[in-house]
């Protein structure tokens, strides 16, 4: 297996076949092996630095069905809020004064965020937050919607491929989305000029081994500039509830080799590995990641807002959710640095890229 880590590290690629042998091949003394290299890759560009984005997750509303999702339309459980314009504001204003220069704006697919109301809100936060970068988190919408938001400012957008094998995407997701139409907008997004980030979802019920070399051929295809990938974590209110979650082990593992494989790339140490293990955030860096994502949204609202059952942070608010975990951190070794954190801006530094 180490030889494979070898050749991901000289090549940049591998075929299907040896992707699948590789995760099927999965150990902890493999996964030890990647981690150091990616470990390597990381330090070399980015040094101990972490970048810390401010996620405010301003609507729990949601068209969609998606069978593993907490924000189903079907969860009659669920406790419903829209944030309004001016209360993610204050959001970007509290983190701002707490050293934020990346705003990650998140939310379900919801109707009422129009091209318009969308636009306004986020030429709002650039036009006060000038050396900000704005990020959207909001799902499939068309070419010329992504392209108008784009116009107003926002940069960044995060769209979950979830899964790059089309029946496994069925399976988990109702029949009105496709896997086709999810390939459109990420390529809809990269043509536009967006820093793209997609990802996939480790541990969904049913997926093989080769499903993820399937992922993994594809972020190799796609070369997003970011990555976001966490264990699928159930929720008591969708149909699958009674599945067990995604290894935290194998989720790192893939960490690890996405590094590999995208030295550049900016890679979250996501929320919902503290969700499968208390300190995942932090073995995350450990193997490979670089960012961290904590929540700027009001505390009033966050149990509200659960994608999957055992989410951390709910209580704590902006101020000690970023304490608690620029202490996580240091403890590693690392610090969270305030900036934008662009993609390519190592390279910047050193006069080799222009980036984003």
């Amino acid at each position: 297996m180490r030889g494979l880590i070898d050749r991901l590290d000289r090549q940049k690629r591998l075929e299907l076949e040896e992707w699948t042998a590789l995760l099927s091949g999965f150990d902890a003394g493999t996964a030890d092996y990647a981690a150091r290299r990616a470990r390597e890759l990381s330090l070399e560009r980015f040094g101990k630095r972490v970048y810390f984005r401010g996620i405010v997750e301003f609507t729990n509303i949601c068209r969609n069905d998606c069978l593993y999702c907490g924000l189903r339309r079907s969860n009659s459980h669920a406790v419903r809020y829209r944030l309004e314009p001016e209360e993610i504001l204050a959001c970007c204003r509290e983190g701002y004064a707490l050293g934020y220069r990346t705003f990650v704006l998140q939310g379900g697919e919801d109707p009422y965020y129009t091209d318009q109301v969308l636009c306004q809100l986020v030429s709002g936060i650039t036009g006060e937050f000038p050396e900000a970068a704005v990020t959207l988190s909001v799902g499939e919408r068309s070419r010329g919607s992504y392209q108008r938001l784009f116009d107003a400012g926002a940069r960044r957008y995060l769209l979950r491929h979830e899964t790059a094998a089309p029946a496994l995407y069925r399976r988990v997701h109702p029949p009105e989305m496709s896997w086709e139409n999810r390939m459109r907008c990420l390529r809809d997004l990269r043509e536009i000029g967006y820093q793209t980030g997609c990802g996939m979802m480790v541990g969904l019920p049913g997926q093989t081994a080769e499903d993820l070399a399937r992922d993994m051929v594809f972020l190799g295809e796609f070369q997003p500039q970011m990555i976001g990938m966490g264990p699928f974590l159930p929720h008591h209110d969708t149909p699958l509830r009674d599945c067990p979650a995604g290894s935290v082990e194998l989720t790192l593992f893939l960490l690890s080799l996405s590094r590999i494989m995208l030295p550049d790339v900016l890679l979250p140490a996501t929320t919902a590995l503290d969700g499968g293990w208390e300190d995942g955030r932090t073995r995350g860096i450990l193997a490979g990641a670089n960012v961290i994502m904590p929540n700027l949204s009001p505390v009033a609202v966050r149990k509200d807002y659960l994608l999957y059952d055992g989410k951390p942070g709910l209580t704590q608010d902006a101020a000690d959710s970023l304490r608690s975990l620029r202490e996580a951190v240091t403890s590693i070794g690392y610090e969270l640095v305030v900036g934008r954190g662009d993609y390519g801006e190592w390279r910047n530094e050193h006069g080799i890229f222009q980036g984003f």
